[in-house]
Parts: structure tokens; sequence; C-alpha cells
């Protein structure tokens, strides 16, 4: 990724923020990329098997996102959206690690 192009997270003092696309109910769990929005947003694409109730597709989401990012569940909260596709969620942690370990995930996944 150059330092031009627009990332789905942002570093601040706690950890990393990260804006989501969620698709739920697929096929299969995994993380797509990074999508470009109308607004000139960039927001990283996850698909989850869970269905949107009670919860089951945020938590997914939780769960991948922290497999991914090789820290505990716990350290990632939903900041919102917790009822729509995008939503916000902060990762508790060393952000410039964090911001390392995402782009280098998502470097993977355009290659």
């Amino acid at each position: 990724m150059s330092a031009a192009e627009p990332v789905p997270y942002r570093i601040t003092d706690a950890g990393l923020t990260v804006r989501l696309r969620v698709t739920p109910n697929a096929s299969a769990s995994r993380i797509e990329g990074i999508e470009l929005r109308d607004d000139g947003e960039a927001v990283l694409k996850l698909r989850v098997t869970a269905v949107p109730d009670k919860g089951r597709a945020n938590a997914a989401v939780v769960t991948l996102l922290a497999a991914a990012l090789g820290v505990p569940k716990s350290a990632l909260t939903l900041m919102s959206g917790e009822t729509a596709r995008l939503k916000t969620l902060a990762v508790s942690g060393p952000g410039a690690e964090l911001a390392e370990r995402l782009a280098a995930l998502l470097a993977a996944k355009s290659a």
C-alpha cells in the first residue's frame, strides 16, 4: 500500500480504530480487502457466516479480526454500527504495530 492510498483504520492513543463493511450470512468467514466508498472513505470488507441475529454476526466479526491481528477478543470493542453493515471497531494495543499487522494482511490479500 502506498502512503497516498486511503486506509480503513486510524492509529489512536489507545490502539487502532477500524471502519468495516460487514456481509453476514456468507458461505465463509473471511477478510476480503479494502473498499472505497462513494464518499472517499476506505472500509475493510468482511464476510462472516453468522446470521445478523442477537449479536451473532458482531461476535463473528470480533473473532475473525482478533485472530487475524493476533490479539485477544477482549482487545476489540464495537464502537458503532451494532445493527448496521458499516461498523467502527476499536482495537486496544500498540497502534503502530497493529496498523503494520493489518497493512501486511491487506497487502497479502491484494497480492
